[in-house]
């Protein structure tokens, strides 16, 4: 037999078996000829090199090792969704949904404890496997994407999709692989997902295909491109391409039918073969998804209703304080070790005095944590009825518990601040918070090693991370530190020094003051210099600059000790100025929706968007009665045909630059 021909037939057979093995759930080979078909292709591939596929089951085995995660864009950010907890929560998100002249159905599926995962296919061949990262940017993990047998290297259709999911680690999986740690004295792993995250996160390919990842498909970014008008449509579609969708989801018509919903998966829980922390809640209806829109950060038309967080006795044998970068000084109860919702608690978070002496939260008590949104740890009540005699009250410190200074307490505020701005662990927290991936995103700065170079001498101040690179032969002979990893930190800190002004505002770590924040000053005032010469009265003039937050940007320019601190980071070339375009005030874009379609030659879609953007207005996918403007390019699609027939305003490539004015150059 032709070994061309012979080698394709093989590929065809064992990728039908693996998807009737791990999509059906109904195998019809025994595991023996499976492996007999795959030995035999092996063998061919090895011998006639020239002939192997990318959709070869082969590419399942892991041989592939990469020096680094290379960092991609995702075409459409990949939002995380608001939570309910309860179900007066569940009954006000049907009602908000309700109030917008809506009748709506909703599909409610599980949420399963993994990590969130873009596939993208053109021609029907996967191409790349991106993780979430921050919603914008995520990293490729395609080779490890590939040795998952639940997801198609080759789709049923030859057609240019990105869809998105989870990967996950079966429950029985998980004990498979920490068994063997054990056996190796190795590190167990505290739950499924770090499992998954971990494996997923391996440069070595032959590490993730060793563990048995699993994958569910869940959401189709724009399904009326392929003319789905339904949630429920999409999963289909997505199914009848090869993907894994879950089974257990249901089409609910009210509040009342998602509650019934949840209490049914909630007694089911224990006994699935994956982790879930909740179900979400989708709007059926793609239109009226479109028409609801998004936030910031999540869509409007869904939202993640989230287990109660599981509840565990231990003891708290101590409270320790710490100091944050601003002089917060947080109580932290020490326990004895337990397991909460997979992973083991040593410690968790008392918050202030106040929290702590309206439970009467003593050292020796029996105490009940849980994990808030089954992430932070927190004390919730103590067990009275188990308290021994005696137990002393607890007492607010009254000094710093690092620099001894006297702590004080602001006025209308519950938390206790150490004053000292020398003392070193604010300025260790500040140093952190500097280098954090939302502000300067200075990679290899973490914790650890900034608590390290602080000690050492080498880190004492913010400029001071600039100054690091004529420590290079010492950090180096540091133990724990070799030249490539020198090497990749002060190319990070070089090049943080180009990031746009709000990092730097987010990384100076003013009280009060977010990442949404910065970006608005650094849009409305562009450099930092005009920003020292603002009034509160200014400030507050600005939407979503409260007074609070308007007198703390304004004490914190006003202060010597802050300016000279910015003097030297510009004598070191961190940048100042607001690298994005200046908000403009437009009204024939602002609080308007604009769909493109077709090919504009002046410029790029993605610059159209951010100038439609810059100016007030949403770049949306899809044509809906609450699309505001279709701008059409050449050889548009069914979308200009579907705004002639909603009778929308269209304008062509002329009218789009009259109306941006020049101003994209």
């Amino acid at each position: 037999m032709n070994p061309k021909n012979r080698i394709d037939e093989l590929i065809e057979l064992l990728n039908k078996y693996n998807y009737e093995y791990y999509i059906l759930d109904k195998p019809s080979v025994s595991d023996s000829e499976y492996d007999r078909l795959m030995q035999e292709l092996i063998s061919l591939e090895e011998k006639y090199p020239e002939y192997k596929s990318p959709i070869s089951p082969t590419e399942r085995v892991g041989s592939v090792v990469l020096s680094n995660f290379t960092k991609v864009a995702h075409e459409k950010p990949m939002l995380s969704l608001s939570n309910v907890f309860n179900e007066d929560e569940i009954i006000k998100f049907d009602e908000r949904i309700r109030k917008e002249g809506y009748n709506p159905e909703y599909v409610c599926e599980l949420k399963i404890d993994g990590l969130a995962i873009s596939l993208i296919y053109k021609n029907g061949i996967l191409e790349r496997g991106l993780t979430r990262g921050d919603g914008k940017v995520g990293e490729d993990i395609t080779h490890n994407v590939k040795t998952i047998k639940a997801i198609p290297l080759k789709l049923t259709k030859n057609i240019d999709i990105e869809v998105r999911g989870e990967i996950y680690i079966d429950k029985k999986e998980f004990i498979r692989v920490n068994e063997e740690r054990k056996k190796q004295g190795l590190e167990l792993f505290q739950n499924c997902r770090n499992l998954a995250s971990g494996s997923v996160r391996q440069l070595d390919s032959s590490i993730a295909a060793e563990r048995k990842l699993n994958n569910f498909i869940y959401h189709l970014p724009n399904p009326l491109d392929y003319g789905l008008y339904t949630h429920e449509d999409a999963m289909k579609y997505m199914e009848s391409l090869g993907f894994r969708v879950n089974s257990k989801r249901r089409i609910c018509k009210n509040a009342n039918e998602i509650i019934s919903f949840i209490n049914e998966i909630s007694e089911e829980r224990e006994k699935l073969a994956y982790d879930i922390d909740g179900i979400v809640i989708k709007v059926n209806d793609i239109m009226i998804q479109e028409a609801l829109g998004y936030t910031a950060r999540s869509p409007k038309w869904a939202t993640a209703y989230k287990f109660p967080a599981t509840k565990v006795t231990t003891k708290l044998i101590d409270i320790k304080f710490t100091v944050g970068r601003t002089g917060k000084i947080t109580p932290n109860a020490i326990l004895e070790p337990v397991k909460v919702a997979g992973s083991t608690v040593r410690k968790a978070t008392l918050h202030n005095e106040d929290y702590v002496l309206s439970k009467d939260i003593r050292i020796g008590d029996i105490v009940v944590i849980q994990k808030a949104g089954d992430v932070i740890p927190e004390v919730v009540k103590v067990e009275l009825d188990r308290r021994e005699e005696k137990l002393p009250k607890f007492h607010m410190i009254e000094k710093c518990p690092v620099c001894s200074s006297k702590l004080i307490r602001l006025e209308g505020e519950a938390n206790h601040y150490c004053p000292n701005p020398l003392c070193n662990a604010r300025k260790v927290e500040k140093l952190i918070h500097f280098a954090s991936r939302k502000a300067m995103n200075i990679e290899g700065l973490g914790e650890r090693i900034i608590e390290d170079y602080y000690n050492f001498g080498y880190l004492t101040d913010i400029p001071s991370i600039y100054n690091l690179k004529k420590y290079k032969d010492e950090l180096m002979s540091l133990e724990g530190f070799g030249e490539k990893s020198i090497n990749n930190l002060l190319d990070s800190i070089e090049k943080s020094k180009k990031n746009s002004l709000e990092k730097l505002l987010f990384g100076l770590g003013i009280r009060h003051f977010g990442e949404k924040s910065a970006l608005i000053l650094a849009q409305r005032y562009t450099n930092i210099d005009n920003i020292k010469n603002t009034s509160i009265e200014e400030l507050t003039s600005i939407n979503d600059i409260g007074e609070i937050m308007a007198k703390s940007i304004v004490e914190y320019f006003s202060n010597p000790e802050n300016l000279n601190m910015i003097d030297h980071l510009k004598m070191y070339g961190v940048n100042m100025t607001y690298l994005g375009k200046k908000q403009i005030e437009d009204e024939n874009f602002k609080n308007k929706k604009f769909v493109i379609t077709g090919t504009i030659n002046a410029m790029s879609r993605d610059k159209i968007k951010e100038e439609i953007g810059i100016r007030g207005g949403n770049a949306v996918d899809s044509v809906s009665k609450n699309t505001d403007v279709v701008v059409v390019g050449q050889e548009p699609g069914s979308k200009y045909e579907k705004a002639v027939k909603l009778g929308i305003e269209i304008w062509d490539e002329d009218k789009l630059l009259k109306m941006l004015g020049g101003t994209h150059e």
